[in-house]
């Protein structure tokens, strides 16, 4: 399970308002805004929903136990596409922006 915190962090990771969350996973931003204040009772389809939006974002949960330290996270997940960006010896004023 993931915690409100998690979500709201989440969200914020991606630069994602509630009211895109809401719109790509197909809820009510009432709904959204209720996950994101803790309030999951009722709404499991909602909550699988969001998680499911986030994760095609880009987002990794991680549960408490998959840290040496520390309590529930999230991360992005690495770059897959072959866009890696200017290399370091590339970078110069003209492609600085």
């Amino acid at each position: 399970m993931i915690t409100a915190t998690q979500i709201r962090g989440a969200r914020a990771m991606i630069g994602m308002s509630i009211e895109e969350l809401a719109a790509a996973s197909g809820l009510p931003v009432e709904t959204v805004t209720a996950l994101e204040n803790g309030e999951f009772a009722g709404e499991p389809h909602a909550l699988f929903d969001v998680r499911s939006t986030l994760e095609a974002n880009g987002i990794i949960f991680l549960s408490s136990g998959n840290q040496d330290e520390g309590g529930p996270g999230i991360r992005l997940r690495a770059r897959s596409s072959s866009d890696d960006g200017i290399r370091p010896e590339n970078l110069n004023a003209a492609n600085d922006d």
